[in-house]
């Protein structure tokens, strides 16, 4: 599907008319802030397509992780191997697959000031005051660089009165969630506060296996606990402290062979990932007009990741013997630096991050054709140590051309150089030099109204393939990209109606695409995925926010994300949907009754860029019904209302002996599942 500029300007227009001011009164809706800019400030002041979602739509939504929060984003798309989003796709632009070699994703993720990049299934969101997710290449205003986009996630912060929080939910499928938040002052001073929340999540995954008489095979079993630490020891210092500690030991068996939620494998595999991260966020303001920030962060993550490679069992393939397992385990160490010096109209900034990763992917298999008498095995495996540091100067000046006109230039260079070995003899040393910035305009037409335009230039370092790859494809370039986009941004109805919306082109120079391919027709063992560079790539699109509160009782939501994102053959983009919809509801009785409904739609989109197999277009709606009143919440929720059927990944190769034909295998989406869960503070 094809879009104009024409056809996103006019949906912009559509969807800011489409209410009736006669039903509007005078219900205000709270200013959103931004956080993840380098000062906080109101979404309207920030020129950047960014969607903010808070406490409450993660309370309304009835969701446990980031991807079930994120599926009303627009232009926002997903993949993980296992149970959660371990992957992200802004615009159609990030990664898909496990990782191997040097990591470097194009979607950066930030949770308190950690950065768990690529490995998003720590992404939990119980005593979750915050997420943002800000669209196009971002670097110029703090450290972390991403390419495509960045994901900003805070959690409840200290408050000065004691705080509490409980939580428990009981649903479909065997799951029981409970959680609970203690937060308050911490001694006797006045001058320290700390929050601590803990989270516990089991399921047993939406999945029968009947060969082993298991419901439970793609379980899951998921804890996190979070703590903060606010000190203020005067008008001049804040210093924050933030710990997180997350271990997912989730099962995998997630793929059948006809595309069901039937398992036959006698092998179930894991999608495990435990996580221990820091930060410190400490800020001086005691000089004149100057705001000086440090952060501190380190993280070390254990992560494992197994399968049974053949999906089946001895009776599967009689007479033939097909047996094939693999497993991988990755154990990364990161470790940051930012400092930032900020004035009214500029800041500078210095960023180093350090990431080391030890890599290990074990292949087993045997194979016996009867028939032809002909046996093979496999028993391969692959070490690997990586290194890299990055070291960064950004800097940004915004220039005032009037009471109501803000122009800002901003640039970002950036050193990398990297370090990797494996077992099986292969060296590399890369190292190389990038850059980017931004220039900006944004002007305040009225109270009411902000436009901006923005043209940015990303960037996302080369790197190499391991293991197996086609002769020729062992190292790929960096990636260059230029984004340009305007936005506007409407405060409507005395407040109570806001519009943010952006139409943007973007174009791509050494594209970075992960293809995968058979080697060895009729092997499955020889399946690999590797990182080649395309010549040119580019998208167009468009994204929208709507919030509406035309009285006390009622709030509608509305997001549209318009897409068409191209490869240099004219074919799209993998994981890259043409539109995403998303529409939603909230009535709220004084007596405390309440009720929800979200209608939610996607396109088809292209699984990989190596084949032309799409998932099929997709509509999901979720419902909720409740009481509250007294500090305490009962909600009755469905998810997946209507049972829909739907495909979240797809690979296209030969898994089937003897002939083993390339055949389409889906993971399917969770179906309908419903629960209720109850909610106290005070």
């Amino acid at each position: 599907m094809r879009y104009s500029i024409r056809t996103y300007a006019s949906a912009v227009f559509w969807l800011a008319l489409f209410v009736s001011p006669a039903a509007w009164t005078d219900d205000e809706i709270e200013e959103i802030v931004v956080t993840a800019d380098f000062r906080e400030r109101a979404l309207s002041e920030v020129p950047v397509s960014v969607t903010v979602l808070d406490s409450e739509a993660i309370r309304d939504g009835a969701v446990q992780h980031f991807e079930e929060l994120v599926t009303a984003v627009p232009n926002f798309n997903w993949s993980g191997d296992g149970h959660r989003a371990r992957y992200f796709q802004i615009r159609g632009v990030g990664e898909l697959e496990q990782y191997e070699g040097a990591p470097n994703p194009s979607v950066g993720l930030i949770i308190d000031d950690i950065d768990f990049s690529g490995i998003g299934t720590i992404a939990t969101l119980f005593d979750m005051q915050q997420v943002e997710i800000l669209r196009g290449p971002q670097g110029t205003r703090y450290g972390a660089n991403a390419l495509a986009g960045l994901i900003f996630m805070r959690s409840a912060a200290p408050t000065a009165e004691f705080q509490s929080r409980v939580q428990l939910t009981v649903a479909d499928d065997d799951t029981v969630a409970g959680g609970i938040a203690l937060g308050g002052p911490v001694g006797d001073t006045g001058t320290l506060t700390g929050r601590l929340s803990v989270h516990s999540h089991r399921s047993n995954g939406f999945r029968d296996n009947p060969w082993l008489g298991r419901d439970d095979t793609n379980g899951r079993d998921e804890m996190t606990a979070r703590g903060r630490l606010r000190w203020v020891p005067s008008d001049d210092w804040q210093v924050d402290l933030a710990a997180v500690y997350a271990d997912v030991d989730d099962g995998y068996d997630a793929f059948a062979l006809d595309n069901s939620l039937t398992m036959l494998s006698d092998k179930p595999g894991k999608d495990a990932q435990k996580s221990t991260g820091a930060s410190v966020r400490a800020e001086y303001s005691g000089w004149n007009n100057l705001v000086f920030t440090s952060i501190t962060s380190l993280a070390d993550s254990d992560i494992e990741f197994s399968f049974d490679a053949d999906w089946g069992n001895d009776d599967s393939w009689a007479p033939f013997t097909y047996d094939y397992v693999s497993l991988t385990e990755r154990q990364r160490d990161t470790w940051s630096q930012e400092f930032r010096l900020v004035a009214a109209d500029w800041l500078v900034g210095a960023y180093a991050l350090n990431l080391e990763e030890d890599f290990v992917v074990v292949n087993q298999g045997d194979y016996y054709d009867p028939f032809f008498d002909w046996a093979d095995s496999l028993d391969d495996t692959l070490a690997s140590t990586y290194e890299s540091t990055n070291v960064a100067l950004f800097g940004q000046y915004d220039l005032e051309l009037s009471d109501a006109t803000r122009f800002s230039a901003g640039a970002r260079i950036e050193r990398r150089s990297a370090d990797y070995a494996d077992t099986s003899g292969l060296v590399q040393n890369p190292s190389e030099t990038m850059s980017g910035g931004e220039l900006t305009l944004l002007h305040e037409h009225s109270d009411r109204m902000t436009s901006f335009v923005r043209l940015a230039r990303g960037y996302k370092a080369g790197g190499f393939n391991t293991g197996v790859v086609p002769a020729g494809n062992r190292q790929f370039g960096a990636e260059e990209m230029w984004n340009f986009e305007s936005g506007l941004k409407l405060r409507l109805a005395g407040g109570r109606l806001l519009l943010n919306s952006s139409v943007f082109v973007s174009r791509y120079e050494d594209q970075q695409l992960r293809v995968s391919e058979q080697l060895i027709p009729g092997d499955p063992a020889s399946f690999v995925i590797f990182t080649v560079n395309a010549s040119r790539g580019k998208s167009l699109g468009l994204e929208a926010d709507l919030r509406w509160a035309p009285n006390g009782r009622w709030s509608i939501r509305a997001s549209a994300g318009l897409l068409d994102a191209d490869l240099e053959t004219g074919r799209g983009q993998a994981h890259a949907p043409s539109y995403t919809l998303a529409v939603g509801a909230d009535y709220r009785h004084p007596r405390g009754f309440f009720a929800g409904l979200d209608v939610q739609a996607r396109d088809e989109f292209y699984f990989d860029i190596s084949h032309d197999q799409q998932s099929d277009a997709y509509g999901l709606v979720h419902a909720r019904v409740g009481y509250e009143g007294g500090g305490w919440a009962v909600r009755l929720w469905a998810r997946n209302l209507l049972d829909e059927d739907y495909a979240v990944r797809g690979f296209f190769f030969g898994n089937e002996p003897p002939d083993f034909p390339n055949t389409v295998y889906t993971r399917a989406g969770d179906p309908r599942y419903a629960g209720i869960t109850f909610s106290m503070e005070f």
